[in-house]
Formats: C-alpha cells, structure tokens, sequence
C-alpha cells in the first residue's frame, strides 16, 4: 500500500482501490496479502507476484531487487519512478507527447527574465525532485514574478528542482486506464459551457485521448495510469499530469475488475512457460 506522505487528501481513496483489487483477485481463486511500504522495505513481502502503489526511494529499490530476481511487479519500478516530475517532463517531450513548453530549473536560479523571454505568463511550478507530497507542491501562478516567488519558496522548503509548464487553456478532461485492459475512463471533471455534446465528437476525443495514453504509459513503463489533458478550441490534446496508479475515485469497481484481471493475464502466460 502507499505510505500516506505520498497519498496527500487522498489516503482513503488510495488505500480503497488496492483493496478492491485484492478483493477482485480473491474472487478469482489468488491468495492476496496487503503490506504497507514499510514491512517492503523490512523484507517480510516474500510472494513473487507484487501489485504495489510505493512512492518510497527504499522501496522502490527493494523492489526493483524483486523484480531482477523474477518477481512480476506491478507497476514496475522504473516506471515509477518515471512518472517523478523533471525525468517524466523529458521523456514527454523526447517522445513528441503533446506537453505544455516547460522549463526545468534549479530552485535557486533567478529565472523571472527567462520566463519572460520566452513569453510565459499563466503558468505552473512544480516540484520536480519527488512525487507531490503537499498541495503547494503543484502551484499556479499569474506572471513570472509569482513564478520566482514560488521558486523561492520551494528553494526554503529544501526542495532543489522545479517544472516551469506553461499554461493551457482549454477543457480539463481527467482519465484513467489499465495496459492489456479495454478498460478505458475519461470525463469532464467541471461544469463547462463549451463541454462537447455531440456523440460522434465524443467518440472521437475518447479514441484520440486513448490512444495518447496508451503511447504515454509505453513511454513510461506503466500498465496501471491516470492523469489530466486538455482539450482546447482547436481540437488538440495536451497531457498535463500523468501518474502512476490513481485512486481511480469515480470508477474504482470496474478499474479493480480490470486491473485484476490484467495482472492474471501477465501470470498465466509464466505458469505456462513453466
């Protein structure tokens, strides 16, 4: 399970779909057992199939030690640790993912003339050097005098790197997915009056953000993936935030069914080879 540091506001949900994934396993003859991070880490997870939510450096190196060693780990370290804000901003835009124009920075650096040289004004700061651990790790600002302010405050707060994106306008659309699952989840998470109603459109925005996603977690090296986009007046998709598995809130019961259903998928095909 995910130490609770890393689950800001959302400890309950997180905790929830692991569980029901468990449940769903259960139902399906597995035997499951819930660890928190720290028992991972002290070695008492001993089975060779791990479906983890960690965010903890100790742990994810206890399981990338799982994993050279054979274990099917789920989602797997590396991509884990690719969904960390700077490596995921280079991978994004290494691959040619749709992804506002960033800058990657040093909290130290002065970097208010850049921004304004190149023509940043909304946008956000973000913390780079580790997953989001408080609300203000993730922050919109108007101008880059804010920027800098914020900066700066992340600088006192010893966090040492910053994602500078900037801003995209456009319908925020929120979405949530499982690799080697048809199991695909999308909406508009607020009331908007330029919502796109028309069916045929709508088909349209969900096969084109699918399969965004589906490019994006290959990127990463996820199976298990949530996020944001947006949609603005042009018709174009731009990934803001893509994570490592979600608490799924809004479709928790039929993304544990898949999820569960995916991990046997990647098992049965290794008891076969045995």
């Amino acid at each position: 399970m995910r130490a609770g540091a890393y689950s800001p506001n959302h400890i309950g949900n997180d905790a929830s779909i692991l569980s029901n994934v468990a449940e769903q396993l259960r139902k399906r003859g597995c035997e499951v057992t819930l660890y928190s991070e720290e028992q991972l880490c002290r070695g008492e997870v001993t089975e060779r199939i791990i479906i983890n939510m960690c965010r903890e450096v100790r742990s994810l190196q206890r399981l990338e030690e799982l994993a050279e060693q054979g274990s099917i780990v789920v989602n797997s370290p590396s991509g884990i640790s690719n969904c960390i804000r700077e490596r995921q901003t280079c991978i994004f835009i290494g691959s040619n993912i749709p992804f506002p124009e960033s800058i990657i920075t040093s909290t130290d650096r002065v970097v208010k003339g850049d921004l304004e040289a190149r023509g940043f004004g909304k946008c956000w700061v973000k913390r780079a050097d580790n997953y989001a651990m408080h609300k203000e790790d993730v922050s919109y600002v108007r101008t880059p005098q804010e920027a800098q302010e914020v900066l700066q405050e992340y600088f006192l707060r010893g966090i040492t790197r910053a994602v500078i994106s900037k801003h995209i306008k456009g319908d925020i659309i929120k979405f949530y997915g499982v690799i080697g699952s048809p199991f695909f989840y999308w909406y508009y998470p607020y009331d908007n009056e330029h919502e796109h109603t028309d069916p045929e459109r709508q088909k349209a925005i969900e096969s084109a953000l699918k399969s965004l996603c589906a490019k994006a977690a290959g990127e990463l090296g996820l199976m298990v993936y949530g996020g944001d986009a947006v949609l603005d007046d042009q018709g174009r998709l731009t990934i803001i935030d893509f994570n490592d598995w979600p608490s799924f809130a809004p479709c928790r019961n039929a993304a544990a069914t898949a999820i569960a259903k995916s991990v046997i998928g990647l098992v049965k095909p290794k008891k076969s080879a045995r």
